[in-house]
């Protein structure tokens, strides 16, 4: 896949991200999606893979940090025994 492709559906996919994230729909994505589809197969994959790699860290992340957050808590609660 060439770099124009690529970097053009990072920052899509960034941009894509800030609206969902200030407008709560979590599924824009998928019009991103098909309104690329229309025009570039090539771009519509590259961008919808992009998105799921965000999406897919995104809760990875925020699991990892409720797994530190409920040790820390439990951690706390034996020290106050």
């Amino acid at each position: 896949m060439s770099n124009t492709i690529t970097t053009l559906a990072a920052k899509l996919a960034e941009d894509t991200m800030k609206v969902m994230d200030e407008t709560g729909n979590d599924r824009f994505f998928v019009e991103v999606g098909e309104l690329l589809g229309a025009s570039s197969q090539t771009l519509e994959e590259a961008f919808l893979t992009e998105m799921r790699v965000r999406i897919a860290e995104r809760k990875a992340r925020k699991f990892v940090i409720d797994a530190l957050t409920k040790h820390r808590s439990q951690v706390k609660a034996i020290e106050k025994k």
